[in-house]
């Protein structure tokens, strides 16, 4: 790798973990100061798992926010009690528990939700087509990548 490119490779690498960083920091500061205080940011991806849309059992939460059976237990019990989300019987298998999200749930969602969303506006909405296709393209890859480590 010649100079100019491993300096514009560390400047990305930076600017990566900066992002990183400030988007975990903002959404933690975010949460200390609104009405949703009492929930941590490992709460807000599990509601974010959780879905306004479909109903999860919390087996699937579970995978997608990467904890083991009983931690998600643990997780789901205190936001039950908080009041962000609500376990619902299957009718036809009563050992199915789905897991689903009450009206606190549903509006911390869509704030977290326009949250992301605006990021991505911020990111997208001053690149011309191609450049935009250029990021799409480096973040699937990036996005890729680090589902293989999970993967490991």
């Amino acid at each position: 790798m010649a100079a100019s490119e491993e300096a514009s490779f560390e400047q990305i690498n930076e600017a990566l973990v900066n992002v990183f960083n400030n988007v975990v920091w903002i959404e933690e500061a975010s949460l200390r100061e609104s009405k949703f205080n009492d929930i941590t940011i490992k709460d807000m991806h599990t509601i974010a798992a959780i879905s306004m849309y479909e109903t999860r059992t919390a087996s699937q939460v579970a995978e997608m926010v990467h904890l083991t059976p009983s931690a998600m237990t643990s997780v789901i019990d205190k936001l039950v009690k908080k009041g962000y989300v609500e376990r619902h019987r299957d009718d036809n298998d009563r050992r199915v528990v789905h897991l689903a999200l009450t009206h606190n749930g549903r509006t911390v969602f869509r704030a977290h939700e326009a949250f992301h969303r605006g990021m991505a506006h911020s990111l997208f909405d001053s690149l011309s087509d191609d450049e935009t296709e250029a990021v799409k393209k480096a973040v699937l890859n990036l996005q890729e990548y680090l589902h293989e480590l999970i993967q490991f």
